[in-house]
């Protein structure tokens, strides 16, 4: 990238080649890729009975389901983001809660579910590199519920996504939040 492009301007060509690359991938690799995070659930660093939010994956993420599912089964709350507003909030998650339909394809729990402050984010993310910087989607959705979680308490943020999602260098804004680790097919990796 050249230096006299703004950092949100790189960020947005670095999203651009790496969704690509996501893209690119066969359907039957992303989805043996995604149960493969299920395989690495027990090095996740998470507290014992924490409240986890995953998301429900849209287009080519990664599908982090198999893998809040084994979350479950090991004794943690799950919850996922729900859009209210320009705001994310987090409604409980378990086998009875009623789905609706949430935009692109995405599913959230409905408005009966309670409304659970999270220990953890498991974040989906367009690309990451190895300081644990990421490039989300542009709209800075996470960014603002990271801000508004921390300040009611300490916040594990882990992304999820495809080993090939990761880049040389991510521009750094001010109101970018870092990883504090990655977990991919290969592994989590902590960072900081």
């Amino acid at each position: 990238m050249t230096d006299l492009l703004s950092p949100a301007d790189e960020k947005a060509a670095l999203r651009k080649e790496v969704l690509a690359r996501r893209t690119a991938m066969a359907v039957t690799d992303r989805i043996e890729r995604s149960l493969m995070l299920v395989d690495h659930a027990g090095a996740l660093p998470l507290p014992a009975g924490a409240i986890v939010s995953g998301f429900w994956p849209i287009r080519d993420e990664i599908d982090a389901r198999p893998l809040l599912d084994r979350l479950r089964q090991l004794g943690h709350r799950l919850c996922l983001p729900v859009m209210v507003g320009p705001s994310l909030i987090f409604r409980h998650l378990d086998r009875d809660t009623e789905l609706v339909p949430a935009g692109f394809g995405c599913m959230e729990p409905g408005p009966s579910a309670e409304e659970l402050r999270p220990d953890v984010l498991l974040m989906p993310l367009a690309g990451f590199d190895e300081e644990g910087n990421r490039i989300g989607y542009g709209r800075a959705f996470y960014d603002n519920a990271i801000a508004g979680l921390e300040k009611n308490g300490p916040l594990l943020r882990i992304g999820l996504a495809f080993a090939l999602q990761e880049v040389d260098r991510v521009p750094v804004e001010a109101h970018d939040k870092p990883l504090d680790g990655i977990l991919t097919e290969d592994g989590y990796r902590a960072f900081g």
